[in-house]
C-alpha cells in the first residue's frame, strides 16, 4: 500500500459535503442528474479510462403536496404527513378511520388504515451470533442493541391493508426515534393501488386516543407524479496486472439529499479510483472498474441493469467490492436521540471463500475497524442486503461493506450522521482487500 496516496479524511469528507449540498437525489431528480455528471467529470479528472454513463429505467416518483385532516370532537386536526413513495395520489378522500388490528384485519375495509411501524431492535449479541467472525474488542455488542431502518414488514408496509380492502393508509411511525414522519420507505418502485402517508408516533398516539373516545373521519390529498426515465450508471476502469476484474462500487442516488445514504458511498468509491489512478499498473492486482449505479432508491434498477447487461463479462471478475455508508451511531436510550460517539455495527456481507474471508479479517485488525461483522451474504434473506446484491446471485464473488443506522431513510441523515473518523480506514481495509487478489484469478477465487 502507498500511504501517501490515500486521500484524506478532509478531502474525503469534502466530496460527501459536496454531494449533501446539492439537495434530495431520488432518481431523476436534479441533484442525482448533477451526480452523474459531476462523478464522471471527477473520473477524468483522475485518468480513469472508458468513462461513461450506462442506460437504465427507473421509475422516478415526485411527491407535490399531502395533507390530512382529521374530524374530532369539537375540532378539526390537521396532522404534517408524508406520502408513501409509489402511493396511488388521490385528490380528495374522505372516510373513517380505523385501527388495523391483526385479529381482525377486515374492520378496515372501505376505511383509512392505521396501521403503526415499529422498527427492529435487535440485541447486537443476535447478530453476532449469526456472523461468521466479529471485532469488537471493547466489548460495545454485549450492552447495545441495532436499531433496523425497517420494521418486520420491511417494505410490504402497505400489503396486510390492501389485502383487508382498505381505502387509504395512514402510516405511524411508532416509538420512531427522533418523532418523525420523513420515511422514504418502501423504495421498490412497485406502484400501490391506495394512497398512503406516514405520520409520526406522537401524533399516531394522539389519534389512537381519540379513537378510543369516538369514531374519526379523515380527509386525505395527496398529488404525485410518477414516470418511467433513463438514469445512468456511471463507469470508469483502470488497466491492471491482466485483464481480470474487480469492481469497485456504491450507487449515487439517495431517498434525501442523504448524507450517509449515499453521499459517503460515493466519496469511499472515489476515494478508490484516486488511490488506484495513482498506482503503478503493474500493481494493480486486475483491471479495476468503478461503479456508481443509478436507482438504488428505485428497486435496485441500476445494479440489476449491469449485471443483466454486462453477463458475459461475470465469469472474469475476481471480486465485487461494494461500500455503503460511513454511519455514526445514534441512541434514544436515554430518551432523547443523540449520538454515541460509535461508528454504527459494520457489516461486511462476504462470499464463503476462505482466502476472502482471510483478507477480510486481516484488513479489520490492521485498520482496527471495531464494531465490524464478517457476515456470510445470506444472513437476511437470499442475498445481501446491498446495492451489490445481485453479483451474488449471478456467482460473482463479493465484499459488501454496509451499515444500516435507523435513519437511513430519513430526512435526518444530514452530514452530522456521517462517521468521520472511518473514512480513511474503510479506504485503507478496502485497498487491503483489493490487494490480496493480486495473482488470484476468477476461477481459483471461485474454487475457493
Amino acid at each position: 500500500m502507498h500511504t501517501g496516496l490515500i486521500p484524506s479524511e478532509d478531502n474525503i469528507f469534502s466530496w460527501i459535503r459536496e454531494v449533501f449540498a446539492q439537495g434530495i437525489r431520488r432518481p431523476g431528480y436534479p441533484a442525482d442528474r448533477w451526480a452523474e455528471d459531476w462523478l464522471q467529470q471527477q473520473f477524468r479528472a483522475f485518468g480513469l479510462e472508458r468513462v461513461r454513463g450506462e442506460p437504465v429505467e427507473v421509475a422516478c416518483w415526485e411527491p407535490r403536496e399531502a395533507t390530512l385532516a382529521v374530524a374530532a370532537p369539537g375540532s378539526t386536526l390537521s396532522i404534517p404527513c408524508f406520502p408513501l413513495p409509489q402511493s396511488a395520489p388521490v385528490k380528495s378522500l374522505e372516510t373513517e378511520l380505523v385501527a388495523f388490528d391483526p385479529a381482525r384485519p377486515e374492520a378496515v375495509n372501505g376505511a383509512f388504515s392505521l396501521y403503526e411501524i415499529v422498527l427492529n431492535r435487535v440485541p447486537q449479541t443476535v447478530l453476532e451470533s449469526r456472523a461468521t467472525w466479529s471485532y469488537d474488542p471493547d466489548g460495545s455488542y454485549a450492552s447495545t442493541r441495532h436499531i433496523f431502518p425497517f420494521g418486520r414488514e420491511i417494505q410490504n408496509v402497505m400489503e396486510p391493508s390492501v389485502s383487508a380492502g382498505a381505502a387509504g393508509f395512514i402510516g405511524v411511525l411508532r416509538d420512531y426515534p427522533g418523532d418523525s414522519n420523513q420515511y422514504y420507505v418502501p423504495y421498490d418502485a412497485i406502484q400501490r393501488p391506495i394512497p398512503g402517508v406516514w405520520i409520526s408516533g406522537s401524533d399516531g398516539r394522539r389519534l389512537r386516543e381519540l379513537l378510543a373516545a369516538a369514531p374519526l373521519r379523515a380527509m386525505l390529498s395527496t398529488e404525485s407524479v410518477r414516470e418511467m426515465i433513463t438514469a445512468y450508471n456511471i463507469v470508469g476502469e483502470l488497466p491492471g496486472a491482466d485483464e481480470e476484474m474487480v469492481i469497485i462500487g456504491s450507487h449515487h442516488d439517495g431517498p434525501w439529499a442523504s448524507a450517509v445514504e449515499d453521499s459517503s458511498g460515493i466519496a469511499l468509491v472515489l476515494a478508490q479510483a484516486e488511490y488506484w489512478s495513482q498506482v503503478p499498473q503493474a500493481e494493480r492486482p486486475h483491471r479495476l472498474l468503478f461503479l456508481l449505479n443509478a436507482g438504488h432508491m428505485a428497486g435496485g434498477a441500476g445494479q440489476r441493469t449491469f449485471v443483466e447487461s454486462h453477463s458475459g463479462e461475470l465469469n472474469s471478475v475476481v471480486l465485487e467490492l461494494h461500500l455503503e455508508h460511513a454511519a455514526s451511531e445514534f441512541s434514544d436510550e436515554t430518551g432523547e436521540l443523540a449520538p454515541t460517539g460509535r461508528p454504527e455495527s459494520r457489516w461486511w456481507f462476504t462470499s464463503l471463500i476462505p482466502r476472502l474471508e482471510n483478507a477480510v479479517r486481516s484488513a479489520i485488525e490492521a485498520e482496527d475497524l471495531r464494531r465490524s461483522m464478517v457476515v456470510p451474504p445470506t444472513m437476511f434473506g437470499p442475498k445481501p442486503t446491498t446495492d451489490g446484491a445481485d453479483f451474488y446471485l449471478a456467482g460473482v464473488p463479493l465484499v459488501n461493506y454496509l451499515t444500516a443506522p435507523f435513519y437511513l431513510f430519513d430526512a435526518m441523515d444530514t452530514l452530522d450522521k456521517v462517521h468521520r473518523p472511518s473514512l480513511v480506514p474503510v479506504t485503507r481495509a478496502a485497498i487491503r482487500v483489493v490487494e490480496s487478489t493480486m495473482g488470484v484469478s476468477a476461477s481459483a477465487m471461485r474454487a475457493g
